[in-house]
């Protein structure tokens, strides 16, 4: 709603001629009247005389606090936020696209893209791809108002959206209905009306939301195309393919699942492009096989509804936290099925497959073969009478499920007999001696982690045997063999397929990736307990083809990441799950810091709430920020926002420069070799260096008034630092890349091996200060712990299966479960302090391993518990002896 200059308003300002006809006002308006708030537009003067912190062309100005905001998605949000529709996981997703936007879509939009334009085709077929989620493109968001207006030039008239809709039906559709909503129609008249008055002498460039050429050394810039186009390997470069483990499908990620591959592998992904390299980076769901089945029958549908379900909360959190795959795709679909039966036929042509029979249990009342997650008995080891068909939970012994005692069904409670079944077999013995040599030279080339190299020498020192790569089951892939119509591909033979299928989605040119080892690298990143599968297993079933496929040429791996005090549960709301983090409210910048600075890279990490806030306000605030902020503060104070003509050749410029390039050389090598961790503590070096360099030299209103020629070498060559440490800071935390380049006035820098501190020409226009990170309270570690620590017994209301105690009653094996512990102390053996110490940690972890039996938890969190107990016993029992 437009008011006049006299009411209270966000101003709309312009600060070049014809300003308000570019697609950056039509955002600004289009958020203003969506989210009901007033507003007043500000007109250029003809002079000049307009406030221009950026030279943009059309602002956002907040009288009441004196804020200006020049990158219109940016002010979007700063708008779209306070409107009480928008939820906060639809906020979050707009960083993502925003950013997408601002290299990609703005850029061609000011430079007069039409409707028949390829760039148009690309931008919006970007679009069209992610309307799946109607909800998330609300009028009310500001993905939403971001692309109606850069499309509305594009799609203004009917020929135009005629041209689109035959092969973007969905996009025009939702152009047309939202050009009706009443707030884009006032929107879009009262541009209409702004854009009328624009002077018609402008010219083209200048009524368009680009940016005046930046005075920058063009060779160290660099543009990031990769999602306006298909990438296929290039001869003479550098071609990397990137892939993280597929997560399984059936539940939500922890933080841990997040930086243990894709996170990861995001970074890196980020390092290679900025680098100049040719990079592909793939991933997805692995979505069959028995866990989705047993799954599913929990929630009672489908297999493939629980796959839709699953896939788009990995979907929305990898988007959350800015994982730019360049293809995220599924195991369940058509070219999975084909690329999987191609590679099984080229294998059993090639006599690497073997056929043999395997006793399994049968369930006579439903008919079918039980896979061992749909079985559970009576532990032959330690008698636990919930034992699982593949692990005992109270012992922890790995078990076949043929083993069991009393066994049952889990699906109907029948008990199972034993009944033949045939499989088919990897001949693994027959691939060992070329999968050794392909391991010896691969591992040494690609610099492959310690424990990848550990694991997989343990499995070639043991011998390779036959493995199954069929189960009785009918959620999977099926087998193309006669007489295994009523079966399927193991999980774990067809999943890392999965890669090639997910590639083959992307282009129909997948092999130019996938068969071409002399031209392509292949690096993957994944938790340890997956290395074998990607080193034994998948590598034997490539070479078995006899076809010329690209190996692993890099692998990296993490350890565990625990949660404050123990391990992430779902079951029991304990820890951090990719689809809740943005309710922290914490800035995904800061997330991404703090999980890759502990990164478990040779040991497990502890995910702390305590070091998460120091990790923010000591590190983030206090050096980063703090050092950008004092810069550009200072030149728009000081210089009116213009870099001044500036030399580096003076001993402290000289110094600056040397130490900075070391440091930079390490940087370069140490994500070159996928060290992450190093990388990240090198560019804060730099940052810390860049303070440093400020303290020393003094940079304040006396240097500035006794000694400007000093001074100006000091902020230029500063702002110099800047802009080289928004490039290391790039593939680690792109939205605060953006942060600084949009501080800078400046196109995204190169990771270039050396720096010079002459990227910036004098003369160069700075923008406005931002805070890059903001303060996070103290007082809000209990908050966020009590938050993410799961349920709590004591404070839970009694309800129809609880007494007035808020006591569950307990069944019959549970209550015999919960007879106390025995100490493990003999009697007449004097019991030290010690061992009352460890009587007591044995009591309490006792009654937790009870109470989560009798709740029903995860498996693998009674796992957890029964270990800590047998450690504590353990522990004990050497005492005593002692």
């Amino acid at each position: 709603m437009a008011v006049t200059p006299a009411q209270p308003a966000l101003q709309v300002v312009a600060t070049l001629p014809g300003a308000l006809a570019s697609a950056a006002a039509l955002k600004l308006l289009l958020a203003l009247e969506v989210a009901g708030t007033p507003y007043t537009v500000m007109p250029a003067p003809a002079d000049g005389s307009a406030p221009a912190p950026f030279q943009a062309g059309v602002v956002l100005s907040v009288p009441a606090t004196g804020t200006t905001l020049a990158n219109a998605n940016t002010a979007v949000q700063y708008v779209l936020r306070k409107h009480k529709s928008v939820h906060a996981w639809i906020r979050a997703k707009v960083d993502s696209f925003s950013e997408w936007d601002l290299h990609t879509l703005s850029p061609a939009v000011a430079a007069g893209m039409s409707a028949s334009d390829p760039a148009a085709a690309s931008a919006i077929s970007f679009i069209n791809d992610r309307f799946g989620d109607s909800v998330g493109f609300k009028p009310t968001s500001a993905a939403a108002v971001i692309f109606f207006a850069n499309l509305y030039p594009v799609l203004a008239t009917k020929a135009a959206r005629q041209a689109v809709s035959a092969k973007f039906p969905t996009v025009v559709r939702w152009f047309e209905v939202f050009e009706k909503y009443p707030a884009y129609a006032a929107a879009v008249a009262a541009w209409k009306a702004q854009s009328s008055s624009a002077p018609s002498s402008v010219p083209a460039q200048l009524s368009g939301a680009k940016l005046p050429a930046p005075k920058v050394d063009g060779a160290v810039t660099i543009t990031l195309d990769h999602h306006s186009r298909v990438i296929l390997p290039k001869e003479g470069a550098r071609n990397i393919l990137i892939t993280s483990a597929l997560p399984y499908v059936n539940s939500i990620p922890h933080l841990g699942n997040i930086i243990g591959c894709v996170l990861s592998g995001d970074v890196f992904a980020r390092f290679a492009r900025i680098r100049g390299y040719n990079v592909l980076y793939v991933g997805g769901t692995d979505e069959y096989g028995t866990a989705t089945e047993t799954k599913a029958i929990e929630e009672k549908m489908s297999c493939k509804d629980l796959c839709d379900k699953y896939f788009k909360f990995h979907d929305e959190s990898y988007k959350w936290f800015q994982i730019d795959f360049d293809k995220f795709g599924r195991t369940t679909t058509q070219r999975q099925t084909e690329i999987t039966h191609d590679i099984y036929l080229k294998l059993e042509k090639n006599g690497h497959v073997l056929e043999d029979t395997m006793t399994q249990l049968y369930c006579i009342k439903h008919e079918s073969f039980l896979a061992d997650r749909f079985v559970e008995g009576t532990c032959p080891i330690c008698g636990f009478e919930d034992a699982r068909g593949d692990q005992c939970d109270g012992c922890g012994k790995l078990i076949n499920a043929i083993e069991l005692k009393n066994p049952r069904c889990k699906l109907d409670g029948a008990s199972p007999i034993p009944r033949d079944s045939k499989h088919l077999f990897l001949d693994l013995k027959t691939q060992q001696p070329k999968l050794e040599e392909w391991f010896k030279k691969a591992s040494a080339d690609g610099a492959w982690s310690a424990n990848s190299q550990t694991i997989t020498n343990s499995w070639l020192k043991e011998g390779l045997k036959p493995r199954c790569i069929t189960r009785d089951l009918k959620w999977g892939t099926s087998v193309p063999r006669k007489g295994y119509e009523n079966k399927v591909f193991y999980v774990w033979f067809d999943a890392p397929i999965g890669y090639l299928s997910i590639t083959a989605n992307y282009t129909k040119d997948w092999e130019k990736w996938w068969k071409n080892p002399k031209n392509v690298q292949l690096y993957q990143f994944m938790g340890k307990d997956n290395v074998a599968f990607h080193t034994v297993i998948f590598p034997s079933t490539l070479i078995g083809t006899s076809d010329n496929w690209t190996l692993l040429h890099h692998l990296s791996t993490t350890e565990y990441l625990q949660y404050e005090s123990g391990k992430f549960s779902k079951s029991r709301g304990i820890g951090v799950f990719g689809n809740n983090a943005a309710d922290s409210g914490i800035p995904v910048e800061v997330w991404r810091y703090y999980l890759l600075s502990i990164r478990p890279e040779n040991s497990d990490s502890l995910f702390s709430w305590n070091s998460f806030i120091a990790c923010n306000n000591g590190e983030l605030l206090a050096n980063l920020g703090n050092f950008v902020n004092r810069v550009v503060k200072f030149i728009n104070a000081k210089y009116d926002g213009v870099i001044p003509a500036y030399a580096v050749t003076e001993g402290p410029e000289k110094k600056l420069i040397e130490d900075v390039n070391v440091l930079l050389k390490q940087y370069v090598e140490a994500l070159e070799a996928v060290k992450i961790r190093q990388g990240l503590r090198l560019f804060m070096d730099i940052s810390s260096l860049g303070n440093l360099y400020l303290q020393d030299n003094r940079i304040d209103n006396n240097l500035f008034a006794n000694s400007r020629e000093r001074c100006n070498n000091v902020v230029a060559v500063a702002a110099n630092l800047a802009y080289l440490i928004s490039s290391l800071v790039y593939p680690y935390m792109p939205s605060t890349t953006d942060g600084i380049l949009r501080q800078l006035n400046l196109p995204l820098r190169r990771v270039t091996d050396s720096w010079a501190a002459t990227d910036i020409l004098a003369g160069h226009k700075i923008g406005a200060a931002e805070y890059l990170f903001k303060k996070i309270e103290e007082s809000r570690e209990e908050e966020l712990r009590l938050k993410y620590s799961g349920k709590q017994g004591p404070s839970q209301p009694a309800t129809a299966a609880t007494d007035a105690k808020g006591k569950q009653p307990m069944s019959k094996r549970a209550a015999k479960s919960a007879r106390p512990a025995p100490t493990g102390v003999p009697e007449g053996v004097t019991r030290t302090p010690e061992m009352e110490a460890l009587e007591k940690k044995i009591a309490e972890q006792g009654n937790l391993v009870r109470q989560l039996k009798a709740d029903k938890a995860a498996a693998g969190d009674i796992k957890t518990a029964v270990d800590g107990l047998l450690a504590l016993k353990a522990e004990l029992a050497a005492l005593v002896a002692a």
